[in-house]
C-alpha cells in the first residue's frame, strides 16, 4: 500500500487534496513537537542519579517480578554438544497462579524442587518447545512461537493448554515465558471473521501501532511496512481523499470522533474508518489518532445490488403500469360490451372477460358479434398466442381483419382460411385459435368453423353438451400452415337454447387434459343452470355467465379467460 508519490493519472484536484492532507499532518507534527519541547519531554539528563547501595534481589525475586508466567530452565548437555535433558529450576508467582487456576489440586505432582521438565510435564516433549530450546542454545538468540498446545490429563479429564511461548538465553540458563494464546488467537480470528482491524498513528513521528490482523485485513504482505497516514492518503482513490481529509481535520483540529469511507487503488474493496483523537492531557493537544478499519466491501456490494434490483423493479413496475394502461385502452376498444345490440337477430348476448393477472388489462383473448349487410350475424371468439402487448397486437390484427373479410359475404370456412393466411403472413411466430360463426336469424341456424379451439357448448333444457366437430375434425390453429382448408358445420337453435363459447384459459389445468377440461366445463354449466336458471333479458344471461366463470375460476388459472354466451329468444 505505501506509495511515495501519487500516480500521474490523478487529476489536479486529487493532487491538491493529497497536499492538503500532508500539510495538515505536518502542522500537527510541529505542534506536538513544540509541546514536547516546551514541557520538558526532550533528551534525558545525562547526569547519572545517585543510588544508595542495597542488597541485590535474588533470582526468585527477579522471576516473581515478571508480569508473565516464567520458568527458569537449565540444559543438560552431552559430550556431542547436544542437549540431552532440560531441568526445571524455578517458577515465578504468575506461573504458580496459572497452574493453580488451570489444573485441579492433584493434577500435577507437588513442587519439591528442581526436576526434569519433560518428566514433570511429559506432553511438552511432543510440542515445538524441544526444538526451540535447541535453537536458543546453538544460536544464542530468543525463540518465539505463535502458539504451543499440549494436553494435561487430570482426574476430571484432559485440560487443553494453548499459549504463546518465548525462550530466551539467560547466561547458561534459559528463561521460558508464556502468555495465554487463546485470547490473542481469538482476537485475530475475530478480526478475520468480521473483517476488522485497529491501529494507532503517532502524529509526532509517524509511528504505527497496529493490531495483529492489520496487514491481512488491508490485503498487505506479511513483510510490507505498516502504512503511515500519508501512505494511507496516497494509496486512497482520488474520490476518497476529500472524505479522509475531512475525517483527519475533525479528529486533529476539532478533536471529535468521526468516520469516513475509503477505497484503495488496485482493488475494489471498501473500508469504513472510525477514528478518535488521543490527547496528551484531557482537552489538550491531539498527539495520536486511533482508528478502527472495517472491510465493508460485501455490505456495499449487497447494497449496490439491492439498489440495482430496486431500480430494475421500479422500471419494471413503471413498464407494467404503462402496459396495463395501454392494455386497458385496447380492451375498451376491441372487446365490445353487449347490451341489447343483438335483439334484432332474435338473440340475447353476454360476455365475461378475466385477464391472466390483476391489473394486466387484457391478453390474447378476443370476441366479436356484428351484424352484416346481408342481415346475418358474424360471431367469433379467439385466443392469440402469448401474453402482453404482443398478444394484444395479434388479437387486434385478427379481429379487425375478420371484420373486414366478413363483409365479402363469403362462407365462414373461406373466412377462416383467409384469416389463417393473415396470421401466417406475420413476420413473428403468430398463432391463434378461433371459433368463427355466422348466424342466420331466418333459419335459426349457426354455421361455424373451428381452428384449434375448444368447441362451443350447447345448453338446452338444463343439459350441456359439446357441439359436434365439423367434418374431418377441428381445423389447424391459425398461423401454423398456409393454404389450410377448413370445414364448417351447422347447429340448429331452438328457443331458449344457449350457446357458450369460451377460451381454454377458463378450464385448463396443469398437466393439460383437454377431455377433462371439457367435462369440467359441462358439469359447471349444468350446475349453474340448476342453481339459478338464466333470467329473461340481457341482465339474466349476463348474471348466468358471471356465475359460470366464477364457478370455474380460481388461483390455478395462468391465462386470460373469456366466455361468450348467446341465447335464442325467438
Amino acid at each position: 500500500m505505501p506509495v511515495d508519490d501519487p500516480p500521474a493519472a490523478d487529476g489536479p484536484r486529487a493532487r491538491l487534496e493529497l497536499q492538503a492532507i500532508r500539510a495538515l499532518l505536518d502542522a500537527q507534527r510541529r505542534r506536538v513537537t513544540a509541546y514536547a519541547e516546551r514541557y520538558g519531554a526532550g533528551p534525558p539528563n545525562p547526569s547519572p542519579p545517585t543510588v544508595a547501595a542495597s542488597v541485590p534481589p535474588t533470582c526468585q525475586d527477579v522471576l516473581d517480578a515478571l508480569p508473565m508466567a516464567a520458568l527458569l530452565l537449565a540444559p543438560v548437555v552431552g559430550e556431542d554438544g547436544e542437549i540431552q535433558d532440560i531441568v526445571l529450576l524455578a517458577r515465578n508467582a504468575t506461573a504458580r497462579a496459572y497452574a493453580a487456576a488451570r489444573f485441579p489440586e492433584d493434577a500435577v505432582p507437588p513442587w519439591t524442587g528442581p526436576v526434569p521438565l519433560f518428566e514433570r510435564i511429559p506432553s511438552l516433549a511432543s510440542t515445538a518447545i524441544p526444538g526451540m530450546l535447541a535453537d536458543a542454545y546453538h544460536q544464542r538468540t530468543p525463540q518465539q512461537s505463535d502458539t504451543v498446545e499440549w494436553l494435561v490429563c487430570t482426574r476430571t479429564g484432559p485440560v487443553r493448554i494453548s499459549v504463546e511461548v518465548r525462550i530466551a538465553p539467560c547466561g547458561d540458563h534459559f528463561l521460558l515465558t508464556w502468555e495465554p494464546g487463546g485470547r490473542l488467537r481469538m482476537a485475530a480470528a475475530a478480526q478475520q471473521l468480521v473483517r476488522t482491524c485497529w491501529v494507532e498513528w503517532n502524529l509526532a513521528d509517524d509511528g504505527v501501532q497496529p493490531s495483529r490482523g492489520f496487514r491481512q485485513i488491508l490485503g498487505l504482505a506479511d513483510d510490507a511496512p505498516e502504512p503511515s497516514l500519508c501512505d494511507l492518503a496516497t494509496a486512497a482513490t482520488p474520490d476518497s481523499r476529500s472524505t479522509l481529509y475531512q475525517a483527519l481535520y475533525d479528529v486533529i483540529l476539532r478533536k471529535r470522533t468521526t468516520d469516513c469511507e475509503l477505497r484503495f487503488r488496485g482493488g475494489e474493496r471498501v473500508f469504513r474508518m472510525v477514528a478518535e483523537p488521543v490527547r496528551i492531557v484531557p482537552g489538550g493537544l491531539v498527539w495520536a489518532l486511533r482508528a478502527v478499519l472495517i472491510d465493508v466491501t460485501t455490505d456495499r456490494r449487497r447494497r449496490e445490488a439491492a439498489q440495482r434490483a430496486e431500480r430494475d423493479a421500479r422500471r419494471e413496475h413503471e413498464r407494467a403500469e404503462a402496459v396495463a394502461e395501454v392494455a386497458h385502452v385496447l380492451r375498451d376498444a376491441v372487446l365490445p360490451h353487449f347490451q341489447d345490440e343483438l335483439e334484432s337477430f332474435g338473440l340475447e348476448s353476454a360476455a365475461v372477460y378475466r385477464p391472466d393477472a390483476p391489473g394486466a388489462g387484457v391478453g390474447g383473448d378476443w370476441y366479436k358479434a356484428r351484424g352484416l349487410p346481408d342481415g346475418r350475424l358474424l360471431v367469433a371468439l379467439g385466443d392469440a398466442r402469448g401474453h402482453g402487448l404482443a398478444a394484444v397486437t395479434l388479437m387486434a390484427k385478427l379481429r379487425y381483419a375478420l371484420a373486414g373479410l366478413a363483409y365479402t359475404s363469403q362462407p365462414v370456412e373461406l373466412l377462416t382460411q383467409w384469416l389463417n393466411e393473415v396470421a401466417c403472413a406475420d413476420d413473428r411466430e403468430s398463432t391463434a385459435t378461433a371459433i368463427i360463426a355466422r348466424y342466420h336469424p331466418d333459419l335459426s341456424l349457426l354455421r361455424w368453423t373451428c381452428a384449434g379451439h375448444p368447441r362451443p357448448v350447447l345448453l338446452r333444457d338444463g343439459r350441456a353438451s359439446q357441439l359436434p366437430a365439423p367434418a374431418g375434425g377441428p381445423g389447424l390453429t391459425l398461423g401454423v400452415m398456409p393454404n389450410t382448408v377448413y370445414s364448417a358445420t351447422e347447429t340448429q337453435l331452438e328457443t331458449d337454447d344457449i350457446v357458450l363459447m369460451y377460451s381454454d384459459g377458463l378450464t385448463e389445468r396443469r398437466p393439460a387434459d383437454p377431455d377433462a377440461d371439457t367435462r369440467r366445463f359441462l358439469q359447471a354449466a349444468e350446475c349453474c343452470f340448476r342453481e339459478a336458471s338464466p333470467g329473461i333479458g340481457h341482465t339474466g344471461l349476463q348474471g348466468h355467465a358471471e356465475r359460470l366463470v366464477a364457478h370455474l375460476d380460481g388461483p390455478h388459472r395462468t391465462d386470460d379467460a373469456t366466455l361468450l354466451a348467446l341465447r335464442r329468444t325467438a
